[in-house]
């Protein structure tokens, strides 16, 4: 099969590589139909995490192409979603409702998902069967719901977005335009977006954003500080990971207010004073997006939400390093790669 590998930093290559096999009863192996480029994959990209010759990719929709003889809940032929992280759901853990962090956990990230197929590790609690047949844009849509779109809406869970409530969405990438639209479906009653730019705003609108924030650091704080009357937002999602988009999560939040961050941290630290002082609760990591699909799929699959439309570029396979330049450019929000010749 053919799959994207990141032979070292900004060295994308398209390769031949083998076809994943059942390697353990509890597997299932999917062809791919669609896979895509995470922000999180620009970090080893621009030589933030080291790479050599690693399979790229952890977003995936596909149909089942075999399982193995310890897997129940998906056949042959079935149109599934599953989370950028593999997990049992029957753990303690999962069961608590926090299938990221699973006891049995695999990173899909390590098996590499830009490709034609893939091997499913911990395939019944980790797929989820598609009723029907997806229309173009709700495949596209699925897509988006495997990381981007359930870490936008844990985001805006765990920062308590919800009716009454004021959102500031620090973030104008893919994730951060997700909470936008998860706060907006939980009902929040203003949600503020911090973007500087026109193609991101626009579409930050679409997805229910009431108001526009271009500054950035005090004056940032200042401008949410005049929209909310002096008191800052009640609930912030943090879709970045700089020391600097948490500086500005924190800054922005009220007292006694909830920030939810998702942004992949690098180098971020934490005051512990500042924490206490500010009377903030935090909560977030690595998103339980197995937890969110029964009812994002629903969503999507009744045409309730339209969250593909983040995917602004789409290209085929084999011009993946095309899709990693433009989304490093900024050309690009999201890049949705074709999977079938």
């Amino acid at each position: 099969m053919r799959g994207v590998i990141l032979q070292a930093p900004g060295d994308v290559r398209v390769v031949d590589r083998p076809d994943p096999v059942i390697e353990k009863p509890t597997d299932a192996i999917i062809r791919v139909t669609a896979a895509c480029i995470c922000g999180s994959d620009l970090w080893p990209y621009r030589g933030a995490d080291p790479v050599h010759e690693k399979p790229m990719g952890h977003e995936y929709v596909g149909v089942v192409d075999e399982i193995g003889s310890d897997v129940h809940s998906v056949a042959v032929g079935d149109v599934v979603v599953g989370s950028f992280v593999a997990s049992d759901n029957t753990c303690e853990i999962c069961e608590a409702g926090f299938q990221s962090r699973c006891i049995h956990q695999v990173m899909m990230g390590s098996i590499g998902t830009q490709a034609e197929k893939a091997r499913i590790p911990l395939a019944d609690g980790t797929l989820v069967i598609v009723p029907g047949t997806p229309t173009p844009a709700q495949a596209r849509s699925l897509l988006a719901a495997s990381d981007v779109l359930g870490t936008g809406w844990f985001a805006a869970v765990a920062a308590e977005a919800g009716p009454g409530k004021t959102v500031a969405v620090v973030g104008d990438g893919a994730v951060g335009l997700m909470g936008v639209l998860a706060a907006k479906q939980l009902g929040a009653g203003r949600i503020i977006a911090m973007s500087r730019h026109a193609d991101r705003q626009a579409l930050a609108r679409r997805f229910g954003a009431t108001d526009i924030v271009e500054e950035r650091g005090k004056a940032g704080i200042a401008a949410i500080k005049d929209l909310t009357a002096g008191y800052g937002a009640h609930s912030t999602i943090e879709a970045v990971g700089t020391q600097e988009s948490m500086a500005q999560a924190m800054g922005v939040t009220r007292a006694g207010g909830h920030i939810g961050f998702v942004g992949l941290a690098h180098d971020v630290q934490i005051d512990g004073r500042e924490l206490f002082v500010k009377t903030v609760s935090m909560l977030g990591g690595l998103a339980p997006v197995r937890r969110f699909l029964p009812e994002l799929i629903n969503l999507i699959m009744t045409d309730q939400i339209d969250p593909g439309v983040v995917f602004d570029m789409t290209l085929p396979l084999e011009e993946a390093a095309e899709g990693y330049r433009a989304m490093d450019e900024r050309r690009a929000i999201k890049v949705l790669l074709e999977t079938q010749r």
